[in-house]
């Protein structure tokens, strides 16, 4: 790819010896106004140097830069020297590019030989997998696919919450009321129901809670009773997991939960008493965390039962020593940033110098229209509720339009479950939000069927038009302002795909599909594609097919489907 930018920095080194290429390359803009080129470098900084105005040397260095090459005109505005880059050799670049790489357009090796580990969705076993969960989900799934594509050796872990004093709750819960039958018809629904009658229980007879913590020191220890109504638990819960990770299309590499890490506790606590971090209070055995301005890390509790800080800290060596990992990513809520922040400063006091690549990826609630989601109260909107409701709002979409719609049912699936992935994605991950149904399954506006209509609306001209697409064109047809937005923004797609991956946010490549969705039906609307002149619907088609193919890649690193028809 001819990287107009490098190109525009490489010119004005020749002329300004005082700055490095990295710091010329850093102060390049986009000019707010098309007329005003397409890059622009401010003079401002060079005034203490050349102990000139700006606007003086911007004329100077205007006048001294050759608009050659890449380079079609070089003007003046101001203090800013600004680019206009050669709209024929663009078209060429993206053009060769996207139709010769295909789908593996906007990757990259930069990441070769580095091992990277996100962990995302991590639900709990027995509890409703919710509306809540799809954030970790989709954002967990996405930046997966983000260091993928940049030539990271990536691991997928589901940390399973599969253990823990609940556990103890819901087997004295299933012990006093429940029934096989009933609960295997309906695993999450019916375990939910005895979960929340624990509760409800429990507060006018406090001793269940500590019969609660019986069973799961039991379980802690191997009892087999307690083991096997566990097990069963969890194999009916992950029957229903199963299911929506289906619906979205996502897989794991490992479902290593946090039981995995039951027998590699010991070592992680002998470990501990090793380096002398290990102190008694209460009763329970804590890390002294005050010097650093943090809570001490409760390691386990009084009645010897260990907590998730424990289980963290055996996960996260397990890891290192399988996978010996460059970095992991922890794709977790925010509200646990204090933990994160608690059990990354315990790994780096064991003397553990890989602390530095464990990197909390946190994110904003969600809250329902009718108030805080509760597990306990039994107050949740089921994923699988929401995707399938999605789907079905789709497929009455579909055939409203269309009576006579092929695969209309899987039409339905890819587009309703992109509508919602796709708003999931659409925001800075930090963003808290209250669940809408209506503003989900909206496909006006900004969203992702918009964007995979967009797609559709490429196959369509590309079948009607029934002709091979070749690189074979006259680039000087594609030079117009509305072919040069399409494809200046089809240039940008490794960029966002990278700045995506340094910050952890997939909104950025959302962002990407939806500018390139936005500058092709601009260009749609105002170019006749299917024209007589044979020269100009071969280039035409070209920027057809390149944009396709540029939006199926980058919907594939959200976790969403292009389909051909809509």
């Amino acid at each position: 790819m001819q990287d107009f930018k490098v190109a525009i920095s490489n010119c004005l080194k020749e002329k300004i010896e005082e700055l490095s290429l990295e710091e010329i390359s850093a102060l390049i803009e986009i000019p707010p106004n098309k007329d005003m080129g397409d890059y622009a470098f401010p003079c401002f900084k060079l005034s203490k140097i050349f102990r000139k105005a700006p606007n003086m040397i911007a004329g100077e260095l205007a006048e001294s830069i050759k608009a050659e090459g890449a380079i079609s005109k070089v003007i003046q505005l101001g203090g800013y020297v600004n680019f206009f880059v050669n709209k024929s050799q663009l078209a060429q670049t993206v053009i060769n590019d996207v139709l010769t790489q295909k789908g593996n357009y906007g990757r990259s090796e930069m990441g070769k030989g580095q091992n990277v580990i996100v962990e995302f969705s991590s639900p709990n076993i027995a509890k409703p997998f919710h509306i809540g969960h799809i954030r970790t989900t989709v954002i967990g799934n996405a930046i997966y696919k983000i260091y993928e594509s940049q030539g990271y050796n990536t691991t997928r872990i589901n940390h399973l919450g599969d253990y823990g004093t609940q556990f103890g709750k819901l087997i004295v819960a299933f012990k006093l009321w429940g029934d096989k039958k009933v609960v295997e018809a309906s695993p999450i629904p019916e375990l939910l129901k005895l979960y929340i009658r624990f509760h409800e229980e429990a507060e006018a007879h406090p001793e269940m809670e500590d019969e609660a913590r019986a069973w799961f020191t039991k379980l802690e220890n191997g009892d087999k009773e307690a083991t096997d109504l566990w097990q069963w638990f969890r194999d009916e819960s992950l029957k229903e997991f199963n299911r929506v990770y289906d619906l979205l299309d996502i897989e794991f590499d490992s479902l290593a939960g946090e039981s995995f890490y039951s027998d590699k506790m010991p070592r992680v606590i002998s470990m501990l008493e090793e380096k002398g971090l290990l102190i008694e209070s209460k009763g329970a055995r804590i890390v002294d965390l005050e010097p650093y301005k943090m809570p001490p890390a409760l390691i386990t509790k009084n009645d010897g039962s260990t907590l998730y800080m424990t289980r963290d800290l055996a996960a996260a060596i397990y890891r290192q020593e399988t996978y010996n990992f460059d970095k992991c990513i922890y794709v977790v809520g925010s509200q646990q940033n204090l933990h994160f922040e608690q059990w990354f400063k315990v790994i780096e006091l064991m003397g553990f110098e890989w602390a530095k690549d464990l990197e909390h990826v946190g994110f904003g609630m969600v809250a329902l229209e009718s108030g805080t989601m509760s597990t306990r109260k039994g107050r949740v909107v089921f994923l699988e509720d929401v995707l399938k409701q999605a789907i079905d709002k789709t497929k009455e979409t579909i055939l409203a339009k269309n009576p006579n719609a092929q695969n209309a049912d899987e039409i339905a699936k890819q587009v309703g479950v992109g509508a919602v992935v796709f708003q999931e994605l659409s925001n800075s991950r930090i963003k808290d939000y209250t669940f809408s149904w209506d503003r989900t399954l909206s496909f006006d506006g900004e969203t992702g069927p918009y964007v995979q209509y967009t797609h559709a609306r490429c196959c369509a001209v590309l079948r009607k038009a029934q002709e091979e697409v070749s690189t074979d064109i006259n680039y000087e047809l594609l030079t117009n302002e509305d072919s040069s937005e399409v494809l200046k923004v089809i240039a940008s797609f490794n960029k966002s795909i990278v700045a995506a991956l340094r910050k952890n946010e997939p909104h950025i490549v959302t962002r990407f599909v939806l500018d390139l969705a936005q500058a092709f039906n601009k260009f749609y609307h105002d170019n006749p594609i299917l024209v007589e002149d044979v020269e100009l619907r071969k280039a035409r088609l070209a920027l057809v097919e390149s944009t396709r193919q540029t939006i199926e890649n980058g919907l594939k690193l959200l976790g969403m489907h292009s389909p051909e028809r809509m």
